[in-house]
């Protein structure tokens, strides 16, 4: 898992955890604290109204008090009647609908109702404070006090579920606006930890694009204080890696050159000798020119290597495949072998170093003539591809079995001891010539069945 997924999911889901507790927390105590104001507000009522039967019983008669309450307190009968999902506020001032989930009840000193909304009908078992009550399959908050001087009983209801439908509607409007913005804080987590990693994704972007040849430090100038250390180790690594480099394609071009004179003066030596002894010196002369084969190949994969004047322009590849066919049809000939080439596209503009094509081209004819056996075809293919040229060159020689194929393209490797003269550079070459040129190169078994390798390989088209 990469560093930012896996801090993003660590700080977004602490941030969610946090939150929806946070959240959980606000609902409870906000919904707790509604529970006390109504039980205080009830309280409250509930005095009111022992305050208006104090001043009321000194000049009224029970029968008197009890309109006068009935008047004040109890809604009219045709505010009850219609829809409770209705309008919040009663028609023709006549109130609000939740005066419909209170009531009041007022008993005398010796227990006589003189005013009853809630109809509980439990005179006879009064007691101060709050309770619950179960009325007409609705319960009831109620308190209840009694009057020192009058002696009358007074006692404010409120029902339950209008009590609990506005304290959790207070409640959700405290905890909605976290569960709102915890989306919005999570995006915003995301964004920074994104925007906090940006300058290490350009530290990456040249590490990925660095090629062999060209190989340069980091710029550790912005690079954040936590991974400054690590950059300056990469440089360190990265100059090393160079100066390796460096001393192989040197130690390469060196050998090469200081063994190319001594060489040639071999061969020259040895062509007069077999001139004077014919038949003597086949073995040995074949040796001195794999030797020299060697030395060309080394040759010119440490030029590949440091990229020297590699100079792309415009080249018709279509011509570059024909000439290279036609550069090998002597050894072609020489084994009995007939080249075919199958090839659609008249014009096939590529953007190349002609010379690296060419000899990239004659080296893969040359291997698949050389292990091809007598009598058999090296066919040619080129098709248009994906904004792009493929070249097959297939033979009808062994082959390479497909877990010994990544093997073979590397440097200095071959498979069969036995068979061909070269020095396993050949399809090293190859791949490094076509990597330069932005390409692809594979190597595959014949599409018919039959023995035999098949080397592709893919250059982007001109532009």
């Amino acid at each position: 898992m990469s560093l930012t997924r896996k801090l993003t999911l660590l700080v977004t889901g602490t941030v969610f955890f946090i939150t929806l507790i946070a959240a959980g927390w606000g609902y409870y105590v906000s919904d707790h604290q509604m529970e006390e104001l109504f039980d205080a507000e009830l309280a409250q009522s509930t005095r009111i109204v022992q305050g208006l039967v104090k001043h009321l019983s000194g000049t009224q008669s029970f029968e008197q008090l009890s309109h006068t309450l009935s008047l004040t307190l109890q809604l009219p009968e045709s505010a009850y009647q219609g829809d409770e999902e209705e309008d919040e506020i009663l028609p023709d001032g006549a109130g609000h609908k939740y005066e419909r989930k209170l009531a009041f009840e007022v008993w005398t000193p010796d227990g006589q109702p003189i005013l009853d909304t809630l109809r509980a009908n439990d005179a006879q078992g009064l007691k101060a404070g709050f309770s619950w009550q179960e009325v007409s399959g609705y319960q009831w908050r109620t308190f209840t006090l009694i009057d020192p001087e009058t002696g009358f009983w007074i006692r404010a209801a409120q029902r339950e579920d209008v009590r609990d439908e506005l304290s959790q509607e207070i409640a959700v409007g405290n905890v909605l606006p976290f569960l709102i913005a915890l989306p919005l804080l999570a995006l915003a987590v995301v964004g920074s930890i994104q925007l906090g990693f940006q300058p290490l994704r350009k530290l990456e972007r040249p590490v990925r694009n660095m090629a062999p040849e060209n190989i340069h430090p980091l710029d550790d100038r912005q690079a954040p204080r936590e991974v400054a250390g690590l950059v300056q180790a990469v440089n360190g690594l990265l100059r090393r890696l160079n100066q390796a480099l460096e001393r192989e394609r040197r130690f390469s071009a060196d050998a090469a050159h200081e063994l190319r004179t001594p060489l040639t003066a071999l061969r020259l030596n040895l062509e007069q000798q077999a001139e004077r002894y014919p038949g003597e010196f086949e073995n040995l002369t074949a040796a001195v020119d794999r030797m020299v084969h060697l030395v060309e190949q080394l040759l010119l994969l440490s030029k590949v290597d440091a990229g020297v004047d590699f100079r792309s322009e415009p080249q018709n590849l279509a011509e570059l495949v024909e000439q290279s066919i036609a550069d090998v049809a002597p050894l072609a000939l020489k084994k009995q072998i007939e080249p075919e080439l199958d090839n659609p596209c008249v014009l096939a503009m590529i953007n190349c170093h002609g010379a690296l094509i060419a000899t990239m081209m004659r080296s893969l004819l040359a291997n698949a003539i050389q292990y091809s056996p007598a009598g058999t075809r090296v066919s040619t293919t080129m098709r248009e591809v994906n904004g792009g040229f493929k070249v097959s060159i297939c033979d009808q020689g062994p082959g390479i079995p497909p877990e010994d194929r990544e093997r073979a393209l590397s440097r200095f490797t071959r498979l069969d001891q036995r068979q061909g003269q070269g020095a396993g550079l050949g399809l090293a070459i190859a791949l490094r010539i076509v990597e330069l040129h932005g390409g692809k190169l594979s190597l595959k078994g014949r599409a018919d069945g039959e023995h035999g390798l098949c080397v592709t390989i893919w250059i982007p088209a001109k532009p």
